[in-house]
C-alpha cells in the first residue's frame, strides 16, 4: 500500500501493460554521431521519446504529448553499428496522464553477444483531444511482480515531481512578495 490519493474511478476499462508495450529498433549510422565518435546522446532521446510517444498513444487510444522527462540516464556510450533496442511500456496512469518507463538496449550488428542495457528514462505523457485540451485515459492494469514494482515506483517518482513543482512555486512567490525580481 502507498500513501498516494487513491485514483478516481475511471468510467474507461483499465488495460493491462502488454496492451501498449512495444520495442523500436534502430541501427545506429555515422549521422548519428557526435565529435567523440559515439551515437550522440540527442539522437538515443528521440528513440527513446518516439517510443514513449508510441506506447502512450496505443494506451491511450489517441494523442499524446511529451509533458516532461524525468529522469535520462546513459550507462554506456553507443557506436556506430550498433543495433539499438528502445523497450517501452506504461508505468502508470492519472486522470489524463501517463508514466512511461524506457529501457535502451544495445547490441553490436557483427557480434553473437546479448544485448546490454545502455540507457533508461522516464517520461510523463498527456492524452490530449483534437482541441489539444487533456482527456482521461484508461487506468493501466500492471499484471506481473515487476509490473506491480514498476506501478509503485512510478507513484514516489509522481510525488516526488509534484514535491518539486510545489516546492519550486512556493519560493518564487516569496520572492516576489520580497519584491526580488528575478
Amino acid at each position: 500500500m502507498t500513501d498516494q490519493a487513491p485514483r478516481p474511478e475511471s468510467d474507461i476499462p483499465g488495460k493491462p501493460t502488454e496492451a501498449s508495450r512495444t520495442t523500436l529498433s534502430h541501427i545506429m549510422t555515422g549521422n548519428d554521431t557526435n565529435l567523440l565518435g559515439t551515437v550522440h546522446g540527442g539522437v538515443i532521446m528521440k528513440l527513446v521519446d518516439d517510443a514513449a510517444g508510441a506506447v502512450a498513444g496505443r494506451h491511450s487510444g489517441g494523442p499524446a504529448v511529451t509533458a516532461s522527462m524525468d529522469e535520462m540516464v546513459f550507462l554506456e556510450p553507443v557506436r556506430v553499428g550498433d543495433l539499438v533496442h528502445v523497450k517501452a511500456q506504461v508505468n502508470w496512469t492519472g486522470r489524463s496522464s501517463m508514466e512511461v518507463g524506457v529501457r535502451v538496449m544495445a547490441e553490436r550488428w557483427n557480434e553473437s553477444t546479448p544485448a546490454q542495457q545502455v540507457g533508461s528514462a522516464y517520461l510523463v505523457f498527456a492524452a490530449v483531444d483534437a482541441d489539444g485540451r487533456p482527456r482521461q485515459v484508461p487506468p493501466v492494469v500492471p499484471e506481473t511482480e515487476r509490473d506491480r514494482r514498476r506501478y509503485q515506483e512510478a507513484q514516489i517518482r509522481r510525488t516526488h515531481r509534484l514535491a518539486r513543482r510545489r516546492a519550486i512555486r512556493e519560493l518564487r512567490e516569496k520572492r516576489a512578495a520580497e519584491g526580488i525580481d528575478d
